[in-house]
């Protein structure tokens, strides 16, 4: 028989080797994800408390902490729009014990930060899509508006006069307004608050404000405000008596602000999915149910892979947005 001359193992070895490689590391992934989790979880908020994005989160996470088997702890790290909370995860160890509250802002940090310490596509994989919410139109009752058709005459009537409050360029009050803003096809003053905005709304010092409805409890029934709108397809059943901005006219003024859980990138897929699979379980307890509807929140049944279609979406649609708004990077 002849020897090998160059020292090889036969193909056939070589190739058995690589399947039992392959074999060792599914198994091993597979004992992690079933031990898993062994210790708690550290959730980072990017945002400050009582924030729509913090708020649906705690509902949730409540619930998926006594499923889980360990805690599930939000830990707030507000900063810079966003950014620092999410370069503290993207930098964190791929583990699945560091995971970070994901919104509909991570696309607007892109727009607005021309050098972020993260890419917030490739260094994250999203893992739970936790709901989608819209946004109310509100204005001073001072205003005399009593429609969506009101405020768009007034403001064609004196271009560049009437004004909207933000918490913020680029957070979802903005991008709500510029949405509609440019539905409408109106010319109307942005002015940005980071608090104060709705105040100046119900002075009537400024004339219209996009409110995300899980944060907007304290304007659903204020003496002051009037709600025109809400920006989704169809009413919400917290506002039955106040039009969507299709029934409004304007169909491509829909906006709805959505939160999830995403984790460090290269995060062991079945850790991920075993994440996923009891948030899912949490939002499915009654209760949790109940408190969502209260906050105007849809839950998003859906899979780890259409999560990630639908951040991939939305992240495109939300630069567009902002290209079409005109919206330029701050730093």
């Amino acid at each position: 028989m002849r020897a090998h001359r160059h020292g090889n193992p036969p193909k056939s070895i070589a190739t058995c080797g690589l399947a039992l490689v392959a074999s060792l590391v599914a198994f091993v992934s597979v004992a992690q994800a079933q031990q898993f989790p062994t210790h708690p979880i550290r959730i980072i908020s990017p945002y400050p408390a009582g924030s729509a994005s913090d708020t649906v989160t705690r509902v949730v996470v409540d619930q998926a902490s006594q499923l889980m088997g360990q805690p599930m702890v939000i830990e707030l790290r507000p900063g810079a729009g966003g950014s620092i909370g999410f370069a503290t995860v993207a930098h964190a160890d791929p583990d699945g014990y560091m995971l970070v509250t994901s919104s509909s802002s991570m696309a607007t940090e892109k727009v607005l930060h021309s050098h972020l310490a993260y890419d917030a596509v490739k260094d994250f994989v999203p893992v739970v899509l936790l709901g989608t919410s819209p946004s109310i139109l509100v204005v001073s009752k001072k205003s005399g508006f009593k429609t969506v058709a009101d405020l768009v005459a007034a403001a064609k009537a004196k271009p560049g006069t009437i004004t909207f409050a933000s918490a913020g360029v680029g957070s979802s009050s903005h991008m709500a307004a510029e949405r509609f803003r440019l539905a409408a096809d109106i010319n109307v003053r942005h002015v940005p608050f980071r608090e104060g905005g709705l105040t100046e709304v119900m002075a009537g010092r400024i004339d219209f404000y996009f409110i995300p409805l899980a944060a907007a409890a304290s304007a659903l029934h204020n003496e002051n405000l009037v709600v025109l709108a809400v920006s989704s397809p169809k009413r919400s059943p917290l506002l039955p008596n106040v039009p969507s901005v299709v029934e409004a006219g304007y169909p491509k003024a829909i906006f709805r602000f959505w939160n999830g859980l995403s984790a460090p990138a290269k995060t062991p897929p079945d850790v991920v999915k075993k994440i996923h699979d009891v948030t899912e379980k949490a939002m499915e307890v009654p209760a949790v149910q109940q408190k969502l509807a209260q906050l105007g929140v849809e839950p998003s049944h859906i899979s780890v892979a259409d999560f990630a279609k639908f951040f991939n979406d939305d992240f495109k649609a939300t630069l567009d947005l902002a290209k079409q708004a005109n919206l330029q990077p701050v730093d």
